[in-house]
């Protein structure tokens, strides 16, 4: 309340106006205890002397209540009267010491010292500094009627919207659990056709695969058959020392036995059925079948054979020469198809493997089906993710409605706004009713200095001051903190932020929310003008 120091200052030019005869140093409120007509009684009732020894010079009360007018008394407390301005008291010590410490100048009466009163000055200064506070109480709490009708309005706002969102949330959910159904139901015949589609494949692939591995056992049968008897004996086993069992580098009579078994000898079918699962792991073919002998030749004779002219085109040769001639060109001719059949390097072969065995596109009937079950999951999972932001619109909302923004809802602008001051180190960053940061002025990352807490109920008026708490942790230290209080102002600006003590930190908000209804103006005299 800002008016009650300018009605003091009022009154104390009223009463300065009528004269109230007492010692020196005594206020006004206790002038009835120095009743020079009677005994004076020390103001802690420790003795009575007589009135003459009051401001004698001489302390004779332990409370120094006898002398108030002058420095003798260690606790004694001389009143300044100061007229025009506001009264206070010093320690009498003070009392014609050689420094002007009333504005009035009384308490230098036998120093020497000359003061200048300066009390209706100050008391002018003071009136003016009073006065523009009062105007910002009057201005700020206009704002404040304002801010608490636009909370009001606000406030009924918000509950419209969040009954319109509970409601096409309602809407939203039927709307999903259709979906849903929908997108199930088109997943079955997706899931049987994709299934059907991959056991299919796999069968292919396991068949292709054994397919190999008979064409391999063959070869190795016909391999491993050096006398081509249709039988592969111990001996011929021998050939293949890669087959030894225990990594000697040659495979012995009695290994090669232990992999035929009982029986001397294994035909094609054996082998195909037995044998050859055995050893097929670490068997190793002597050559590369689909290799032509011609591939064994360097690349560039390879390369060169078609672009060699035709000697028959250039000249004429003998009969003999011609019949080589054709004879050579039509080996040539049997070899270009093998020549098609040269190995690739292996890159290419690695490549062609893995194309191999990628699964083929689905069928036509598949795919509508894929189709039809992608379509049905796109629109089920946008109508979920609105569903989701509505849930999460209707949450914050609720939270919000839930905040306590004052008496009246006047401290509900502040919702959503954040207020920043810089310092010479710090950028300080304030969100009400959210969190409160700060952030180096030269680069370096935020600090939280505490999220939103609670109104200060220890206080009277409890919506002075904000807590928030649990901020970022100090180094072997607690959790960082930060009040903020809130003063009457006609804009919304921090004007400080300090650190008392060690991460606790206390901010300043002028705000208009925080100004009380101030008292009415008392009518004044125009023509008197004491202050």
């Amino acid at each position: 309340m800002f008016l009650p120091p300018l009605l003091l200052l009022l009154l104390s030019t009223a009463t300065a106006a009528v004269e109230v005869k007492r010692p020196r140093g005594v206020s006004l409120t206790n002038h009835h205890f120095y009743d020079k007509t009677k005994p004076f009684t020390c103001l802690d009732g420790s003795s009575t002397i007589p009135f003459d020894q009051v401001n004698d010079d001489y302390c004779d009360c332990q409370d120094g209540s006898d002398e108030p007018g002058t420095a003798a008394c260690p606790e004694g407390r001389f009143h300044c009267t100061n007229a025009g301005y506001k009264p206070h008291y010093i320690p009498s010590s003070r009392v014609n010491d050689g420094i002007c410490d009333c504005c009035d100048a009384t308490d230098e009466y036998n120093s020497g010292v000359v003061c200048e009163n300066t009390c209706r000055e100050m008391g002018r200064k003071e009136k003016e500094t009073l006065e523009q506070m009062a105007e910002v109480a009057r201005e700020g709490f206009r704002l404040k009627k304002i801010l608490i009708e636009e909370g009001k309005r606000g406030q009924e706002e918000k509950r419209s919207k969040l009954l319109g969102l509970q409601e096409s949330k309602k809407a939203l959910e039927e709307q999903v659990a259709m979906l849903r159904a929908v997108k199930e139901e088109a997943e079955k015949p997706e899931k049987e056709f994709k299934e059907r589609h991959q056991k299919l494949w796999e069968e292919q692939q396991a068949a292709a695969r054994a397919a190999r591995d008979q064409e391999q056992a063959a070869s190795a049968f016909q391999e491993l058959d050096d006398n081509t008897d249709g039988v592969i004996s111990v001996a011929e086993l021998q050939t293949h020392p890669e087959l030894d069992p225990d990594g000697d580098g040659a495979l012995s009579e009695a290994e090669a036995q232990a992999l035929l078994g009982e029986a001397l000898q294994v035909d094609a079918i054996s082998f195909q059925e037995g044998l050859w699962a055995a050893i097929k792991d670490k068997y190793r073919q002597e050559s590369l079948p689909t290799v032509p002998p011609l591939a064994e030749a360097p690349a560039e004779e390879i390369l060169e054979v078609p672009e060699e002219p035709s000697p028959v085109e250039d000249e004429d040769e003998s009969p003999g020469l011609d019949e080589e001639t054709e004879e050579d060109e039509e080996d040539e001719e049997e070899e270009s198809p093998e020549e098609d059949k040269e190995p690739l390097p292996p890159q290419s072969v690695k490549v062609d493997e893995e194309v191999k065995d990628k699964m083929p596109p689905y069928d036509e009937r598949t795919q509508a089906y894929i189709d039809a079950a992608q379509e049905a999951r796109d629109h089920f999972e946008e109508a979920e993710k609105s569903l989701t932001e509505m849930e999460e619109s209707i949450r914050n909302l609720e939270q919000e409605m839930a905040l306590d923004l004052g008496p009246s809802g006047e401290f509900s602008y502040l919702f959503g706004q954040c207020y920043e001051l810089s310092t010479n180190e710090y950028i300080y960053r304030l969100c009400p009713f959210n969190r409160v940061t700060q952030k180096p002025n030269h680069g370096g990352s935020e600090t939280n200095l505490g999220t939103w807490g609670s109104w200060d109920a220890s206080e009277e008026d409890k919506f002075r001051i904000m807590h928030y708490e649990h901020g970022t942790g100090c180094w072997q230290g607690p959790n960082r903190s930060t009040k903020v209080k809130l003063v009457c102002g006609k804009e919304t600006v921090i004007t400080s932020a300090t650190e008392p003590s060690r991460c606790e930190y206390l901010m300043e908000l002028v705000t208009p929310a925080a100004c009380q209804e101030p008292p009415p103006e008392t009518p004044g005299d125009p023509d008197h003008d004491e202050l």
